[in-house]
C-alpha cells in the first residue's frame, strides 16, 4: 500500500499518525514452506543483503507477511540512510520497523481496519527479536507531531485511515505523508563529466511515458560518493538523450539552462537509477532551485517516478 503525498497532514480523529522513517520499505513474509523472504518495493531481494533482518524473520508464524522499514540507526538515536547504504561498516544498528501486517498466522486481514491489523502486529512483535520492532503511533496532533519531527531532523510524518482496509499498489490517500524538509525521487539521465568522474548529474521524472528534465545537481557529493555514483552508470551509456524536453532555448532566470551548446559536453544513460534529492522549490518552469543529492536509491523502481507536487 502506497501512501500519497499532500501538502498538508489531515487532522482528526479519523487519522492516526507515525513518524516517515529514512530508509528502504520491505515486506517481510515467512512463507507456508517455513522460508524467508525480503523484498523491496521494486521486488528486489533483500534476503541476503540485510541477513540480520531475514535471519529475525524466522521467528514469525507461517504464512505471515510485514510490511514495514528497514532502517539504519546510528548512535544518536537517528535513522541515517547513508549508513544504510553503507552499513558494512558497523557504524548502525539495522532494523526493520514494521507498521502493518497484511497477512497473520495464515489469515487474510486485507479487510479489516488498520486499527484492527495494528492490535495483532504489536502483539506479534512483543514476541520477536530486537531487530523487528513496532513503528510507533504518536497521540497527538498532526501540528505537534511534525513541530517535533522538524525539531529533531526527521524526515517527515505518515497520516493513515484508522479504518483503512490494506490494499497492495493503492494510493488512495488513506494513506498520506508530508515530509518535513522537500525532496523527491527523480531518474538520471545523464551526466556533464568532470575531471575524474562527473561534474554533475542530470535528473527528470515520468510524465506519461516522457522522461522530463528537471535540472542538474552538483552538490551532496562527497569524493566517495562521487565515485560510488559514478561506478554505476557502467553498462548504462547511450548515444540519445531521454529527455524529451530538452535543448531549453536559454539558460532560464536561475542560470541552469540546458541549451542546445550545453548538451554537446552531456553524456547520456539509460533512465534506471533513481536519486534521492533534496531542494529548496520547484521553479514556475518545473526546475528544482537549489538541490542537493542525497543518495542513490536502489529500492525504487525509476518508470513510477513521477514529480510529487
Amino acid at each position: 500500500m502506497l501512501c500519497l503525498a499532500v501538502d498538508k497532514l489531515p487532522e482528526g480523529p479519523a487519522w492516526q499518525y507515525e513518524v516517515k522513517l529514512d530508509g528502504y520499505r520491505a515486506v517481510g513474509v515467512r512463507t507456508k514452506a517455513g522460508g524467508v523472504e525480503l523484498w523491496s518495493r521494486n521486488k528486489s531481494d533483500f534476503s541476503r543483503r540485510f541477513s540480520t533482518i531475514t535471519r529475525a524473520l524466522e521467528a514469525l508464524p507461517i504464512e505471515t507477511v510485514l510490511d514495514g522499514e528497514i532502517v539504519a540507526v546510528g548512535g544518536d538515536g537517528k535513522p541515517s540512510f547513508s549508513s544504510l547504504q553503507n552499513f558494512g561498516d558497523g557504524a548502525a544498528a539495522i532494523l526493520f520497523y514494521a507498521f502493518d501486517a497484511p497477512v497473520l498466522a495464515g489469515g487474510d486481514l486485507l479487510s479489516k481496519p488498520l486499527a484492527t491489523r495494528r492490535e495483532m502486529l504489536r502483539a506479534l512483535i512483543s514476541k520477536l527479536p530486537d531487530a523487528i520492532r513496532f513503528s510507533e503511533t504518536f497521540d497527538v496532533s498532526a501540528s505537534e507531531l511534525m513541530a517535533a519531527v522538524r525539531s529533531n531532523g526527521l524526515e517527515g510524518v505518515v497520516a493513515k485511515r484508522r479504518d483503512s482496509s490494506y490494499k497492495p499498489g493503492d494510493r488512495s490517500g488513506a494513506w498520506v505523508k508530508v515530509r518535513a524538509n522537500r525532496d523527491q525521487e527523480l531518474v538520471i539521465g545523464g551526466y556533464i563529466p568532470g575531471s575524474t568522474t562527473f561534474d554533475s548529474i542530470l535528473v527528470g521524472y515520468y510524465e506519461g511515458s516522457d522522461l522530463k528534465y528537471a535540472g542538474r545537481i552538483r552538490n551532496g557529493f562527497t569524493p566517495a560518493s562521487r565515485r560510488t555514483v559514478f561506478s554505476k552508470f557502467e553498462g548504462l551509456s547511450i548515444f540519445k538523450c531521454p529527455f524529451r524536453n530538452l535543448p531549453e532555448s536559454g539558460k532560464g532566470r536561475w542560470g541552469e539552462g540546458l541549451t542546445a551548446e550545453d548538451m554537446k559536453r552531456c553524456r547520456w544513460l539509460k533512465p534506471r537509477l533513481v536519486a534521492a534529492i533534496e531542494f529548496l522549490e520547484w521553479t514556475s518552469d518545473d526546475r528544482l532551485r537549489h538541490p542537493k543529492f542525497v543518495a542513490v536509491r536502489e529500492d525504487a523502481d525509476a518508470r513510477s517516478v513521477q514529480r510529487e507536487r
